[in-house]
């Protein structure tokens, strides 16, 4: 049987931003390994056969689609050594280096809150050129599934905006899509164990992921994938 989450997992990431320390984390380790580790790499899984059919290159295999808690401090401002969250990702398999620009589904989870979402982030230059030359091409279907399948589903338009308007015979509807350095499209949920705890939470997640597979394909589309 999958593990699901529990009160325990987020009873744990409150715990850990009060107690980032090594003795604390091996202290509880078991806890982590049975509420937050198991259940979101078996969250995975029961996303496996759905995401599979939005996309076979799907790289599919719990540990690899699973964030690690341990932070890499040599490169990051914060020294504590645990992250407060973990997530899981689907994207095609490439190189380590090579990732960057790549569409990606995504969702995090912590103590407060679960986002999910999916889009381009750090993409580079002439991928965000080809996205705005390919929306100029089919405005009229972009925008009924931006509605139908994004908003419609409570997800945002987010990621870094320009500083200075870019040209762009779009009109005003499509500049938040444009106006973008990288782009993707998320939601934040606050937690509610209820809904979360439960063996079918996945279901939802499976939802959301399913309602952003035209915005998928045309992503990949513009990165040439």
């Amino acid at each position: 049987m999958p593990a699901y989450f529990t009160p325990e997992t987020f009873r744990f990431f409150n715990e850990l931003k009060e107690n980032n320390n090594k003795e604390w984390f091996d202290e509880h380790k078991p806890i982590y390994d049975q509420h937050v580790y198991q259940p979101i790499k078996d969250l995975v899984s029961l996303l496996s056969p759905v995401m599979h059919g939005v996309d076979p290159e799907f790289e599919l295999r719990p540990h690899r689609a699973v964030s690690r808690i341990y932070r890499d401090t040599r490169f990051s401002k914060d020294k504590t050594p645990y992250k407060t969250c973990m997530w899981l990702t689907f994207q095609k398999v490439v190189p380590r280096e090579e990732w960057t620009g790549i569409p990606a589904y995504f969702m995090e989870i912590s103590a407060d809150y679960y986002m999910l979402g999916m889009g381009l982030y750090m993409a580079k230059k002439k991928t965000m050129d080809a996205f705005r030359e390919e929306i100029s091409y089919v405005k009229n279907e972009f925008r009924e599934h931006a509605e139908k399948d994004v908003l419609a589903n409570g997800f945002e338009v987010l990621g870094e905006q320009y500083k200075r308007f870019i040209p762009s015979d779009l009109d005003e509807y499509f500049q938040t899509w444009v106006q973008r350095k990288s782009v993707y499209v998320a939601k934040t949920v606050p937690v509610n164990e209820k809904e979360i705890c439960s063996p079918y939470f996945y279901k939802q997640v499976e939802k959301d992921f399913v309602a952003l597979e035209w915005l998928y394909k045309f992503m990949k589309d513009v990165a040439e994938l």
